[in-house]
């Protein structure tokens, strides 16, 4: 059974919106271990005239205890999409962490037909289990 609370988080830099819809999944999740499973639901729409691509990813993870790591690396779920004007981009991945809460923001590096790169900045967003005091 997944607990989402259709929170949706979004943020636009330059013409390109990204929204993030946070899930708590309960059924891989181990209290005992102590493991807590989430998952996040990316869209990426580009609202631009020109084409652009996702190149890069960089995630900062912080959880409950105040441990943080970073994630980078190339494209996302093995792709490295291109949006033409108007077109969207939707992929789910996964974090687990080892506290019952968490925090997570990033961004995507994008490049431009015309070479210009840029940092699409992905907003703060929590990681929490139901009914949880954080």
């Amino acid at each position: 059974m997944n607990c989402n609370f259709n929170i949706m988080l979004e943020t636009i830099t330059d013409q390109v919106n990204i929204t993030v819809r946070p899930n708590y999944l309960p059924e891989r999740s181990d209290p005992s271990k102590p493991i807590y499973f989430f998952s996040y639901h990316i869209t990426i729409i580009n609202t631009g005239q020109e084409t652009i691509q996702l190149k890069n990813r960089y995630w900062h993870i912080t959880d409950g205890n105040g441990n943080i790591e970073e994630v980078r690396g190339p494209g996302v779920v093995g792709k490295k999409p291109f949006l033409k004007k108007g077109e969207s981009f939707e992929y789910t991945s996964f974090c687990p962490l080892p506290t019952e809460f968490g925090v997570m923001h990033g961004h995507f590096e994008m490049i431009y037909e015309n070479g210009k790169k840029i940092n699409a900045k992905i907003a703060p967003f929590r990681l929490t289990i139901p009914f949880s005091v954080n």
